[in-house]
C-alpha cells in the first residue's frame, strides 16, 4: 500500500523533460543539449580528471604478503593464548555457560584481536577543543598493546585537522556568528523531547524546511534529526517488495541498510559505470521480476553526489539520461556534495547545471558543510507530504534540536547571502581553491590519489597495512591529524589516508601539511605514482568523440 502511494506521488514528474532515446548511446552518453545547460559532455570533462591509477605489481604483492604474515602471526598468538603462554584480554564465554548458544564467534573476532588491536591507537583519539582547522588532542599511552589506554594528563596543542567534514568552516565558536544560535537556546532550550507529529513541531523547523526548499530550487523539503536515519528510514518508505533498487557499489552504509530494510530486490552496478547501469536497466525492463516476469513496481537508482571514500563525483547527467530513457526513479544522496561543490554551494546539480526537477528524491545532510546535525529529503510536494506520514524517521524520531536547527539556518543564509554579507560565497570559493591546490601539489609529489578535481575529499593510497599505521603515527608526530582507512572498509589492497580539505584551512596550513606529506612520503616510500603530472589542461576534449553509435 505504501509503495503504491509513493509510486503515485513520484510518477507524474518522472516523465517531464524526457530525453529522446535516439540521443543516447549504448553506454549512456548522449549529445543532446538541454535547455537548462550542457549535456553529458559536462560529466565527461569532469570525469576525465578522475584517475583511478593502479599501483605497480610489486605493491599489490607486498600488500597481500603483509596481510598473510600478520594472519600467520595471529594464529600463532591465538595458539599461545590457548595454552596459557600469553594473556587473553578479549571477552570469553564462562565455563558454566558453554552449553548455551555462544555470544561470540571466535573467527569473526580474529581480525579485531590480532590486527586491529595492535594499531588501535590511530583511531578514536580524544579531542579536547573545537574541531576547527586546528584542534587539541589528549595524549594517551597503552601498557598492554592497545587493549586499554591511560591518559598522561598532557595535551597535544595545535594539531592541523585534515580529517573533519567541516568543508565550509561553519564548525566554529565565533561569538558574533553564533549570536542567533545562543538566542534560540534561550528561547527554546536545547531539546524538544517529542516528535514533530505530537508537540515537537517548532516554527524554526518549518522555517528551515522552507529555506532548504528555496536553496535547492524544489517545491518542498523535510528535515530529520539524524543524517544516517534520513537514508536508512526513508528508502523503506519509498520502495518495497516487488520493487528494484540499482545501487552503486560504493554507496554509503546508510543507503545499503535502507535498501536492505525495504525488502526490495537489490542489484549493484559498477562504480560510476554507465554501461553497467544501462545493462541492468535493460535487463530489468525486458525481463521483469524473477520467475513471474511481471514488470517491477518501481525501479530506483541510488547514487551519491560525492563518494566519501573515493572522492569521486557522480556522473549525474548520464544517470539522469538513463533514468528518463528507462522510466526509472533517481535517489541522490548529497551528504558530501551539498554546500561543498557548485558555484553557489548547491551541490552536484549545480556543478553539472542540471534541472533539480530531474532528480526525484534529493537527500543531503547538515553534518558536514553546515556544521550541525541531521538531514533532509527534498523534491515534489506530493513526495514530501507522503514521507511526513509514512517515514519511520519522521513519525517516531525526536524533532531536531533548536540550536542545531538555528545553526543550519544561519549557515544556509550565509551561503545564500541572506545575512547581508558575502562570507558564504568567499568560503565556497576558498574551499574550491584549497581542494584544487592540495590535489595538484600531491600529484606533483608523486602520490596516487583518487577522485574528482572539484572534490574536497582527497584519498591518498597507502596500500600496505604497515605503512598505513606508520603514516598515521608519523603525521601525528608532526602535529597533523589524519584519518587512515583499511580493510574491511576498503578493498584489501587499497588502504588509504583520507584528507578532507576545508575553507577554514589557510594556505600556510596546507603548505605545512604538504611539506610533512613530502617528508613522510619519502621516509615510508609512499610515492607510487608512475604518471608525470602536468598542471596544463588537456589539449583535446573527449566529448568530441562518439563512444557508441
Amino acid at each position: 500500500m505504501a509503495t503504491t502511494a509513493a509510486d503515485g506521488n513520484l510518477k507524474p514528474y518522472l516523465r517531464k523533460n524526457g530525453v529522446k532515446c535516439e540521443h543516447i548511446g549504448k553506454n549512456g552518453y548522449h549529445n543532446h543539449k538541454e535547455k537548462n545547460g550542457q549535456g553529458t559532455g559536462v560529466a565527461s570533462r569532469r570525469h576525465k580528471h578522475e584517475p583511478f591509477e593502479q599501483a605497480p605489481m610489486y605493491v599489490a604483492v607486498l600488500t597481500y604478503l603483509g596481510f598473510g604474515i600478520v594472519t600467520l602471526f595471529g594464529y600463532l598468538r591465538d595458539f599461545l593464548r590457548a595454552v596459557g603462554l600469553e594473556k587473553c584480554n578479549i571477552a570469553q564465554e564462562r565455563e558454566k555457560q558453554k552449553d548455551f548458544v555462544p555470544l561470540y564467534q571466535d573467527f569473526e573476532n580474529f581480525y579485531t584481536r590480532n590486527l586491529y588491536m595492535r594499531v588501535r591507537d590511530n583511531w578514536n583519539r580524544p579531542i579536547c577543543s573545537l574541531p576547527g582547522p586546528v584542534f587539541d588532542l589528549m595524549e594517551r599511552v597503552s601498557d598492554d598493546y592497545n587493549w586499554t589506554f591511560r591518559f598522561t594528563g598532557k595535551t597535544i596543542h595545535d594539531v592541523i585537522n585534515m580529517g573533519s567534514y567541516n568543508y565550509l568552516g561553519f564548525a566554529e565558536n565565533n561569538a558574533d556568528f553564533l549570536k542567533t544560535v545562543a538566542d534560540k537556546v534561550r528561547q527554546y532550550g536545547v531539546g524538544v523531547c517529542s516528535t514533530r507529529q505530537e508537540i515537537g513541531n517548532l516554527s524554526i523547523h518549518e522555517e528551515l524546511e522552507q529555506l532548504v526548499a528555496n536553496f535547492l530550487g524544489v517545491e518542498s523539503a523535510m528535515t530529520y534529526g539524524m543524517g544516517f536515519a534520513t537514508n536508512s528510514m526513508n528508502i523503506p518508505a519509498l520502495v518495497g517488495k516487488g520493487c528494484l533498487i540499482l545501487s552503486d557499489e560504493l554507496n554509503h552504509t546508510s543507503l545499503i541498510l535502507g535498501a536492505r530494510l525495504s525488502g526490495a530486490t537489490i542489484r549493484v552496478f559498477k562504480h560510476n559505470n554507465m554501461q553497467s547501469l544501462e545493462k541492468m536497466l535493460k535487463e530489468a525492463v525486458c525481463s521483469g521480476q524473477p520467475r513471474t516476469h511481471r514488470p517491477w513496481k518501481k525501479i530506483l537508482i541510488v547514487v551519491e553526489g560525492i563518494y566519501s571514500m573515493e572522492g569521486s563525483v557522480v556522473r549525474l547527467p548520464e544517470v539522469i539520461a538513463l533514468k528518463k530513457k528507462y522510466k526509472a526513479y533517481l535517489y541522490l544522496d548529497e551528504a558530501h556534495s551539498i554546500g561543498a561543490v557548485g558555484q553557489t554551494g548547491r551541490g552536484v546539480t549545480e556543478l553539472f547545471n542540471v534541472n533539480t526537477a530531474d532528480v526525484d528524491v534529493m537527500m543531503g545532510t547538515f553534518t558536514k558543510s553546515f556544521g550541525a546535525s541531521g538531514g533532509y529529503i527534498a523534491g515534489k510536494k506530493e513526495l514530501v507530504d507522503y514521507l511526513r506520514t509514512h517515514s519511520h524517521s519522521a513519525v517516531y524520531a525526536t524533532a531536531m534540536s533548536p540550536p542545531a536547527t538555528e545553526q543550519i539556518i544561519r549557515a544556509m543564509k550565509c551561503i545564500m547571502g541572506k545575512d547581508g554579507s558575502t562570507e558564504g560565497m568567499r568560503r565556497i570559493r576558498q574551499l574550491a581553491e584549497n581542494a584544487k591546490y592540495f590535489r595538484s601539489r600531491l600529484k606533483e609529489m608523486g602520490f596516487i590519489i583518487y577522485g574528482n578535481d572539484d572534490s574536497p575529499v582527497v584519498p591518498v593510497l597507502l596500500y600496505m597495512p604497515a605503512k598505513v599505521v606508520a603514516f598515521a603515527r608519523e603525521m601525528l608526530a608532526r602535529k597533523i591529524g589524519v584519518v587512515v582507512v583499511g580493510f574491511p572498509a576498503t578493498p584489501i589492497t587499497e588502504a588509504r589516508a583520507r584528507f578532507c580539505v576545508s575553507a577554514a584551512h589557510t594556505r600556510d596550513m596546507l603548505n605545512r601539511v604538504l611539506d610533512c606529506m613530502n617528508e613522510v612520503g619519502d621516509l615510508l616510500c609512499l610515492k607510487f605514482s608512475r604518471r608525470k603530472y602536468s598542471p596544463q589542461p588537456d589539449l583535446c576534449d573527449e566529448t568530441d568523440f562518439e563512444l557508441d553509435s
